[in-house]
């Protein structure tokens, strides 16, 4: 990162704008998850609290850790309602129990649901992936595998899918004795519309293999990827790989615009941090970190969604839907 002398300065702030209220489909809707689709879209699932708390439940394991369920006991109701920046159309699902679902949008005004937990037991995996048309049925299911980070389609139907590092190494009976190698160590696959894989990150690349994809970015038919463990930053684009190295480490949010970069978040203190650069030759040429805030200068709390589509940062507090367009948050 590029260093400069003299007195320390206070990180410069970036103002997120408001950009909509997020009015339910329906009284007494609780919002279950938020995210980006490929158009600057805003993808939410709603369902009632009993639901939600169903769909986002997970499993403590005592003076150990805490996982995320794959399923809910019984089949549940939940609507996902697509915003541009207001309530355009919502698809209403009968029954579904896919848990911690990722939503993304697809062609013909259907959803995909994915759930990130998948489990492989007595020879079998869970499926964890759903095609819903616009009227809510099911069209098809399959598996992405277990670990899942993060969902991104295309406006053509293809499917990237990023992997954290339960995904990449196993868990839940994959890569266990008995159980099948996971379907996640690339860390980054790209499936097509039927969910049969398309393309899988190399391991052989010039940068070191994905053990944990913090961010991913899928722009037009291009997808960008930041990882761990050294935090390049590498772009897909025909099924072939450019990459540049970072010193910026644990950034959760990764937008783009030609060859400039931001990226959002970090460890500890730094979860707030904006770090802009400009790809010169192999490395990310950094600027001074600035610090992310909310439009009345507090702090962006910890619970809040980020996701970086193309050249827009989006922000999801509450029923708020924040957002910034890459030079806005490039000159803070």
């Amino acid at each position: 990162m590029r260093r400069r002398s003299g007195k320390k300065q206070k990180a410069a702030a970036v103002r997120l704008r408001h950009h909509a209220d997020l009015t339910p489909p329906f009284e007494g809707a609780e919002l279950v998850n938020a995210t980006a689709g490929p158009e600057g879209e805003l993808l939410v699932m709603w369902a009632t609290r009993e639901n939600a708390e169903a769909l986002t439940a997970v499993t403590v394991v005592p003076d150990w850790a805490s996982f995320a369920d794959s399923r809910t006991a019984a089949p549940v109701s939940a609507q996902v309602s697509t915003y541009r920046p207001h309530l355009v159309r919502t698809v209403s699902i009968a029954e579904q129990s896919l848990a911690h679902s990722h939503v993304q949008p697809l062609p013909d005004g259907g959803v995909l649901l994915v759930g990130a937990r998948c489990h492989w037991r007595d020879g079998v995996a869970e499926s964890n992936a759903a095609v819903h048309d616009a009227d809510g049925k099911l069209l098809r299911a399959g598996v992405l595998g277990d670990g899942i980070a993060d969902v991104q389609t295309t406006l053509s139907g293809d499917i990237w899918v990023s992997y954290f590092d339960e995904g990449v190494y196993g868990n839940h009976g994959w890569g266990e004795e008995d159980g099948p190698a996971p379907i996640g160590s690339p860390g980054l696959i790209r499936f097509r519309p039927d969910l049969d894989p398309a393309w899988r990150y190399p391991y052989d690349g010039e940068f070191d293999a994905i053990s944990d994809c913090y961010a991913l970015n899928v722009t037009g038919d291009e997808a960008w990827a930041y990882y761990y463990m050294d935090f390049p930053i590498v772009r897909v684009r025909a099924d072939a790989i450019a990459g540049w190295s970072t010193e910026v480490e644990g950034a959760r949010a990764l937008v783009v615009a030609d060859d400039r970069v931001v990226l959002v978040g970090g460890y500890g203190e730094h979860r707030n941090r904006v770090v802009t650069g400009s790809i010169q030759g192999e490395t990310l040429l950094a600027d001074r970190p600035a610090r992310l805030v909310m439009p009345d200068g507090q702090p962006v709390p910890r619970t809040a969604t980020r996701v970086g589509r193309g050249s827009e940062l989006h922000v999801v507090v509450g029923r708020r839907w924040l957002k910034l367009g890459f030079e806005d948050l490039a000159t803070g």
